[in-house]
């Protein structure tokens, strides 16, 4: 990967090859550790982060769920978000933030643990690649929403991830679908679905899913556009017959489907995908002043 001059981390901006952790962390033992996944993009007045109190305020909600209490401020985390991509003297690029419980105790206790935190920032291209990519559905299942905390974003949960994205790739998909406990329609290994079917908007419905910020973005932007919503469960058919596909996420932004398990189908990009994948672009680069307030620029 590539990387740049410094990190931050527990309070100040060190040298990148400095930011080391002990082999008994907590964290890396037991996915004891909570983050986000943030981008960060040139605009005409400098590199600006999108959403990033939507992200905050979701890092801090996952802290909360596993007992970790994060010691700083919403506000002096923000600030050291800012200063950790001026540092990188990047234009655009991605931010990964991480909250992990460190060196001092083992077990699965949280209480007692000694709370680190990073932020990194680094140049990363498209997630899935600038092309429709070719999606399979997965063997494993999704985390079941009374074994998680679905609305978290915790370390421990991507083992499941790592599985179906594995799977699917060995099968010669780019990426992987995972269904729910009941057969339904979830998300992807690190993004959110939706899926077209005349000139409507289909994605799976909350409870079972991460609760995306790209993803409460592109709704929101179809919703401005006058594109019909439903946020419903949905079978594995009803993605086969879909007329455009799509997935959503920091990382992937909006990537289109071609085809599903070798159902190709019928546009890739569809009109649809294209509109939303096109004013997104435009929102994070701040060209859109409607959306503006969903930018924190460096």
């Amino acid at each position: 990967m590539e990387t740049t001059k410094f990190i931050w981390q527990d309070g100040k901006l060190i040298p990148w090859e400095e930011a080391k952790i002990h082999v008994l962390t907590h964290s890396l033992h037991y996915g004891s550790a909570v983050f986000e996944g943030i981008r960060f993009y040139e605009t005409a007045e400098g590199p600006a982060v999108f959403r990033l109190s939507d992200h905050l305020d979701r890092l801090y909600f996952s802290a909360n769920v596993m007992g970790i209490q994060i010691p700083y401020y919403k506000e002096e985390f923000r600030k050291a978000v800012l200063d950790t991509v001026k540092a990188t003297e990047l234009k655009s690029g991605y931010i990964r933030p991480i909250v992990f419980l460190g060196y001092g105790k083992m077990g699965l206790g949280v209480v007692g643990a000694p709370v680190n935190v990073a932020i990194a920032a680094w140049p990363w291209g498209a997630y899935l690649g600038d092309q429709a990519v070719k999606v399979k559905t997965s063997t494993t299942t999704r985390l079941h929403p009374k074994s998680a905390a679905m609305a978290a974003k915790i370390t421990g949960y991507y083992f499941n991830s790592i599985l179906a994205s594995e799977e699917a790739k060995r099968a010669g998909a780019d990426e992987a679908l995972l269904l729910d406990w009941r057969k339904r329609i979830a998300e992807g290994p690190g993004e959110n679905f939706f899926l077209v079917k005349k000139g409507k908007l289909y994605t799976p419905k909350l409870g079972g899913i991460l609760p995306g910020i790209t993803r409460a973005s592109v709704i929101q932007l179809a919703k401005d556009c006058g594109i019909s919503v439903k946020e419903k469960n949905l079978r594995l058919g009803c993605a086969y017959g879909a007329d455009e596909a799509f997935f959503t996420g920091s990382a992937a932004e909006v990537t289109p489907i071609s085809e599903i398990d070798g159902h190709k189908l019928k546009s890739a990009p569809g009109p649809i995908t294209e509109k939303l994948k096109e004013l997104y672009l435009r929102v994070v680069a701040g060209k859109e002043d409607k959306y503006k307030n969903w930018l924190d620029f460096c």
